[in-house]
């Protein structure tokens, strides 16, 4: 399991698993969860994940007025997200937006999940 099914509560059973019935994350429910969260991570993830890394994110009321950017370019992390949610990989995108680095978006995908596991409420 990715870690992130524990979060949301959904699985998928694999029945076919040769060693029994496991259960995994959907990828639907992956992306789901965090296409759902994505705009409280950039606002949570602010000054203090920013601060322990080079900066990957820019807002600037100049620069599609204040739509979260990936640094240097014009590309929105939105579209980042709206990729990976259509299904395409991540060299889809980043052939798509030649502009945006490898090691910015991987950067963005990092600050997502630890985002997403800072928020996260422990089992009960």
């Amino acid at each position: 399991m990715c870690g992130l099914c524990c979060m949301t509560g959904v699985f998928q059973t694999d029945s076919g698993n040769k060693d029994g019935p496991t259960k995994r994350c959907s990828r639907q429910t992956v992306i789901r969860t965090l296409v759902r969260s994505h705009e409280a991570i950039i606002e949570a993830v602010g000054a203090t994940l920013m601060a322990k890394r080079p900066k990957v994110i820019h807002s600037d009321p100049d620069i599609l007025g204040g739509t979260p950017v990936f640094v240097g370019t014009r590309v929105p992390v939105q579209n980042l997200i709206d990729c990976l949610e259509g299904g395409d990989s991540l060299d889809e995108f980043l052939d798509s937006f030649p502009t945006v680095t490898r090691e910015q978006a991987v950067a963005a995908l990092e600050i997502a999940r630890e985002a997403l596991e800072e928020s996260a409420h422990p089992s009960r």
